[in-house]
């Protein structure tokens, strides 16, 4: 009888089972999937990782066009140009993980029918990526931050900056649970992909980016209840800049939905691993 150590890969039976110590052991895939996915985007572009920069800088810029001085929306008495950043950078976040993890199993169809490996190996290497992406368009809005400190601007920092990696964790979370549902919904109907940026970006209009929650009427702030991503954002703004709008019972409501998103997203993705080639 041979001594070589035998691996069995067994089915998984445990819907509600994320297998962290499964992922744990293929740490090493993962980070290559994050220097994977780093790498790829960016390969055969001139300017690289300077996108991170560009892209908020520029966006905010335009905002400040369009909707500060043309529409003349207000910022809540804050400088334009951290308000529309702080909002841009924590959606981006949420939206680059929310897009790539519905795309996990359509994009790796064939890498998944080659090989075992834990499949959320992937939409968590995804999140670890954008938080690359995350860390260079903070820091930038760090940066500004000090510029309009050193200049005067009166700005209410306050004790609650110390939950940003709370509020980043919290979105991380969300957009896996959210991509997970549409993971396994764009497995199936491919009509799904098509369809994505258009609800991203209809969504994030429906969050409090060029706008402040302040301006929403009562009547109608507890339709934000359904979005669960404004509690974070929200707070972002509340612990760096003082403006903001936080309902306790409101943000009660929608970490709740999130959580049921997250739970649920779980089950669904741990379903649909198990028959995604076959109807792909």
């Amino acid at each position: 009888m041979s001594d070589k150590p035998i691996t069995i890969i067994k089915p998984q039976n445990n819907l509600f089972a994320l297998n962290i110590g499964n992922l744990w052991k293929y740490r090493d895939l993962v980070l290559m999937f994050v220097k994977r996915d780093f790498n790829t985007f960016y390969k055969q572009t001139i300017l690289g990782p300077l996108w991170f920069i560009i892209q908020p800088l520029f966006t905010s810029a335009m905002y400040m066009v369009i909707f500060g001085r043309l529409a003349n929306i207000s910022t809540d008495e804050t400088p334009q140009m951290l308000f529309y950043m702080a909002g841009i950078i924590n959606w981006n976040y949420f939206s680059e993980c929310f897009s790539k993890t519905s795309n996990t199993f359509v994009e790796n169809k064939n890498l998944f029918g080659k090989i075992y490996f834990p499949r959320l190996a992937v939409p968590i290497a995804s999140t670890l990526t954008s938080m690359i992406r995350y860390a260079i368009q903070f820091s930038l809005f760090l940066v500004f931050y000090f510029v309009f400190f050193i200049n005067g601007t009166p700005l209410s920092l306050n004790w609650m900056i110390v939950f940003t990696p709370l509020i980043l964790l919290y979105l991380a979370l969300l957009s896996l649970g959210f991509g997970m549902w549409i993971s396994a919904l764009t497995a199936k109907y491919w009509d799904l992909k098509m369809a994505l940026p258009f609800v991203v970006q209809l969504w994030m209009y429906a969050t409090p980016i060029v706008y402040p929650l302040s301006l929403i009427p009562e009547k109608y702030k507890v339709l934000m209840i359904i979005n669960p991503v404004v509690p974070a954002i929200e707070f972002f703004k509340i612990a760096w800049l003082g403006a903001g709008t936080i309902n306790p019972y409101h943000a009660g409501l929608s970490v709740a939905l999130a959580a049921i998103i997250i739970f649920t997203g779980i089950i669904i993705f741990n379903k649909t691993e198990k028959t995604f080639v076959d109807t792909i």
